[in-house]
This record gives structure tokens, C-alpha cells and sequence, in this order.
């Protein structure tokens, strides 16, 4: 107020006729610009009360409100932090994880190619088994075809032999003689 009252008077006292008017009293100055004190004071007290009125229930709660809004940024931050840490101890462990089980499926793979081998090899060792018995049975059915079929051709040819001995001596033969040629023709024919 003290600055009001000197800005006034320095106002007052350059102003034109100033000193002829005779008043260098500043209360008398402002009455002559038209402020009155009391309603200085007045509006003074307003100010002040409607200043604490915005402070107490329009201020206080907006800094309240911002303060809590930056406490709750502060730790979204912190969290943020936290989870970009547990973010990349999450990616290592799964790359570890990734890794190990990369190893184990290499490992199972060389397993199965191992037992797919031997399997291979059993198998094939099974079938050589199997071909050769086969080879060796076959082997054997035809040496005892060829026994029978010497045989049955023996025995025909000793036949054929007895008939035509049978016509060349233009006799009949008795059993006995029969057999008798029929074991010679057996003889030669068993020697060749």
C-alpha cells in the first residue's frame, strides 16, 4: 500500500498545478484520485480470504491430486524397471531353456539314428539269415527232387531196359530174371 500512496504522490507532484493546490498530504492526494481507504482495506481482506478459500479447497487438492498422479508414474516407472528386468532374466532363461532343449533333441536324434542303425543292421542280418536258410532248404529240395527223379528214371530205364530185352530175346522173363537185370541196370546205371 506504502507503493500505491508514493506512486500517487509522485504522480501528485508532477501533475500541473500540484503545488498551487497546496496538498502534499497523501491522504488527501488519493481522496483526490478517488481510493478510500476502508475500501482498500476491504478489498484487502476479500483477497486474502478468497485466497485461502482457492488454497484450501481448489489448490491444495489439484497439488494433492498431481502429487499422487506423479507417486503413481514414479512407481509405474519403477515397475516399468522391474519388468524389463524380469523381462530380460525371462529371455535368458528361455534362451538357456531354448538351448538345452535343442541339445536334448540333438541328443534323441543321434539315439534314433543309432537305433535305427542297428535295427538296419539286425534286420538285415535277419533277412541274410532267412535268404540263406531259404537257399539252403531249396538246396535241399532240389538235391531230393534229383534223388527221386534218378530214381524214378532208374527205375524206368531198368523197365525199359527188361522190355526191350523182353522183345530183343523175344521171350517172356520170369520174375526172377526180371529182377535180376532190373538190379544190373540199377548197378551200371547208379555208377554213372
Amino acid at each position: 500500500m506504502s507503493l500505491l500512496v508514493l506512486a500517487a504522490a509522485t504522480v501528485v507532484e508532477h501533475a500541473p498545478g500540484a503545488h498551487a493546490a497546496g496538498g502534499g498530504n497523501p491522504a488527501e492526494l488519493l481522496t483526490q484520485f478517488g481510493v478510500e481507504l476502508k475500501y482498500v482495506i476491504w478489498q484487502l481482506v476479500s483477497f486474502t480470504i478468497m485466497a485461502f478459500v482457492l488454497y484450501r479447497w481448489a489448490i491444495k487438492p489439484v497439488i494433492a491430486t498431481m502429487d499422487e498422479r506423479n507417486a503413481k508414474i514414479e512407481s509405474g516407472l519403477k515397475n516399468a524397471e522391474a519388468t524389463a528386468v524380469r523381462l530380460a532374466e525371462a529371455q535368458t532363461q528361455a534362451a538357456a531353456l531354448v538351448k538345452e532343449a535343442q541339445l536334448q533333441a540333438n541328443k534323441i536324434v543321434e539315439e534314433a539314428r543309432k537305433t535305427s542303425k542297428e535295427f538296419s543292421e539286425r534286420e538285415s542280418a535277419a533277412a541274410t539269415e532267412r535268404a540263406n536258410a531259404l537257399i539252403t532248404k531249396a538246396q535241399q529240395a532240389i538235391a531230393l527232387e534229383h534223388k527221386q527223379m534218378l530214381n524214378e528214371a532208374r527205375g524206368e530205364i531198368a523197365r525199359l531196359v527188361v522190355t526191350t530185352t523182353e522183345r530183343v530175346l523175344a521171350k517172356k522173363l520170369s520174375d526172377a530174371d526180371r529182377a535180376s537185370y532190373n538190379e544190373a541196370a540199377a548197378k551200371e546205371l547208379s555208377g554213372v
